[in-house]
């Protein structure tokens, strides 16, 4: 089935890493995927010792969409390309894939969307499969079999603090 944590509120991660732990604890194979993340949070260095868990984390992280040149979304488009279909090539060999950002790289076409969207169509009936991110599409909403929105009520950054190591990354 597929699995879409979505909203503005926090917490769409970190709900993937429990079901990561979840699954690998109860034997399944996970790969966890991650888009517009340079691959060193906490969370990552945790799941990388995790039996059961392949990471992969793209090799190109210049920081936040807005801040990007068109020179750095073009190049970082064509590496969530590859990554996407090395994605959709390994999928066989696990019983659940996390695709954290997912829904940010397709709302700002840095994968190839048809691909994403026909592999979601094939693959979701195969195994488990959870997308993360703001704003999805209506069409990731359609084909979810799980939605669920984290909605933001308060968050310390609204009093200009920043991410917190530990906490928030």
């Amino acid at each position: 089935m597929i699995h879409l944590y979505y909203g503005d509120g926090k917490g769409k991660t970190t709900a993937a890493c429990g079901l990561t732990l979840r699954a690998a604890g109860s034997g399944l194979r996970v790969l966890f995927v991650q888009f517009f993340k340079a691959g060193t949070s906490g969370e990552i260095k945790a799941l990388s010792h995790v039996e059961n868990v392949e990471i992969l984390s793209p090799s190109l992280h210049y920081g936040r969409y807005k801040m990007l040149s068109d020179t750095q979304k073009a190049e970082i488009g064509d590496h969530y390309q590859f990554l996407l279909h090395e994605v959709i090539e390994q999928a066989a060999g696990y019983d659940l894939i996390v695709l954290d950002e997912a829904v940010a790289a397709y709302r700002y076409a840095m994968t190839d969307n048809k691909a994403l969207l026909s592999f979601l169509q094939n693959e979701g009936q195969n195994r488990e499969i959870v997308l993360t991110g703001r704003d999805p599409a209506p069409e990731l909403l359609a084909l979810a079999d799980y939605a669920t929105e984290m909605r933001k009520e308060k968050h310390p950054y609204d009093r200009g603090i920043t991410a917190r190591k530990g906490i928030e990354f």
